[in-house]
């Protein structure tokens, strides 16, 4: 079992943020420029001026207003900087280093974490894959041939992903239902959330060149909330033959805080059977699962609770997959899970399954009744996830108010 080890900060032993957890992110005090910190408690430390402070060389790579740099320098140097942070936050020693570079939370801007370099997006729930393949083909089998072969995604487009707490303005496009001669031009009103998980990506591959299931761990730099907005009624349209286009596009919004993958140590899971078993380049000795447990909120209503730990794929077979063709990997690549649900009905991460389609509406604590998301709706989702000695890290969150279409 991994050992807890205690901070000298006035935090409580079993806090979210606490030293167990040390997410990575960018913040700009009042009185400053954005710069790399890390979350302890209800207070942010600047990374860049600590280490400035402490001599260190490599306090550049934190003065900067993306974790680009800190992602470029490769596994070996995000274990060496966690273990300087922890020695910083953990060693009384420390203090008079440290305190002057701690800023409290609420006093600073929260941006996005990462310059996002190639988003992709998969599709690695099995009960999400069923859930849409029955309402779209109910007649037909629910999964597609290929859904159990590989892990299916597509490529999306990354100047659209927007940090934690950017309004989301409801996208126009085409849209034509069964009902309609023509497709008809206007606003999405058919808007739709996605509960997933978004992997950050550090290092660099070549171009020709593949990773595999067992170096993909040394790519993975940690983890953040991802609400996947969608607009079905615009992708229903647009999706055949070539897949998700401007239904997807228009905004994704992730969670400011990075979780890196140290601190899910005690989260990872096996994953379930894969039947039938993945060719070659999908097998492997680092295969898992993360036992994360996500709600999603809609104007405060708590609407679902779906379980990360059920995904049918690891995100190490994600990445060998996303590169199996010789795709490269540059510093700020993002791939996120696809829609994250579960076996209960309680548990599906989009409202296309919650409402099925808008056939059977949710109901909020005020009332009022949802088949998809109205302006001014708020959504917000929250994580935890088991951390060493049985204390609970919380991921941070990610959120977004809809705004009415230009």
């Amino acid at each position: 079992m991994t050992t807890a080890t205690a901070t000298w900060l006035d935090i409580a032993a079993d806090h979210p943020y606490g030293i167990a957890h040390l997410p990575y992110g960018v913040f700009a005090p009042a009185d400053g420029e954005a710069r790399v910190g890390v979350r302890i408690g209800d207070r942010v430390l600047d990374l860049g001026a600590c280490a400035e402070a402490a001599g260190m060389e490599s306090a550049s790579v934190w003065q900067t207003p993306s974790l680009n740099a800190f992602l470029a320098q490769g596994r070996s140097a995000w274990a060496s900087g966690r273990a300087w942070i922890v020695e910083m936050l953990s060693n009384d020693a420390r203090r008079d280093c440290v305190e002057p570079h701690l800023y409290a939370l609420g006093e600073v801007t929260l941006h996005l974490p990462i310059e996002v370099a190639d988003y992709v997006d998969f599709y690695a729930s099995e009960q999400h894959a069923t859930n849409v393949g029955s309402i779209f083909r109910p007649d037909g089998d629910a999964l597609t041939p290929n859904w159990k072969h590989l892990p299916i995604g597509y490529h999306g487009r990354s100047g659209t992903v927007v940090v934690s707490g950017t309004d989301v303005v409801r996208p126009t496009g085409q849209r034509k239902t069964p009902a309609d001669s023509e497709p008809v031009f206007g606003p999405s009103i058919r808007l739709d959330i996605e509960a997933e998980l978004g992997f950050v990506v550090g290092g660099t591959s070549e171009i020709g060149s593949r990773v595999g299931v067992d170096a993909a761990d040394e790519h993975l730099f940690g983890v953040a909330l991802f609400n996947d907005w969608s607009a079905r009624d615009i992708q229903a349209w647009e999706y055949v033959p070539l897949g998700p286009f401007l239904g997807k596009s228009f905004a994704s919004s992730l969670a400011a805080w990075v979780t890196p993958m140290e601190a899910l140590s005690a989260a990872r899971v096996d994953l379930p059977a894969q039947d039938p078993r993945p060719l070659d380049y999908l097998r492997g000795d680092a295969l898992y699962g993360l036992d994360i447990e996500m709600e999603v909120s809609i104007n405060g209503t708590v609407v679902s609770r779906p379980p990360y730990r059920g995904m049918y794929w690891s995100p190490t077979q994600m990445l060998a997959h996303m590169t199996v063709n010789g795709a490269s990997l540059r510093p700020g690549d993002l791939f996120a899970s696809g829609t994250v649900s579960g076996d209960a009905k309680a548990e599906r991460g989009s409202l296309l399954e919650l409402t099925w389609s808008g056939q059977e509406p949710i109901t909020l604590q005020d009332g009022q009744t949802r088949a998809f998301l109205e302006d001014g709706d708020t959504v917000t989702i929250t994580a935890t996830a088991p951390g060493p000695e049985g204390v609970r890290i919380g991921l941070g969150e990610v959120t977004g108010t809809i705004r009415p279409a230009h």
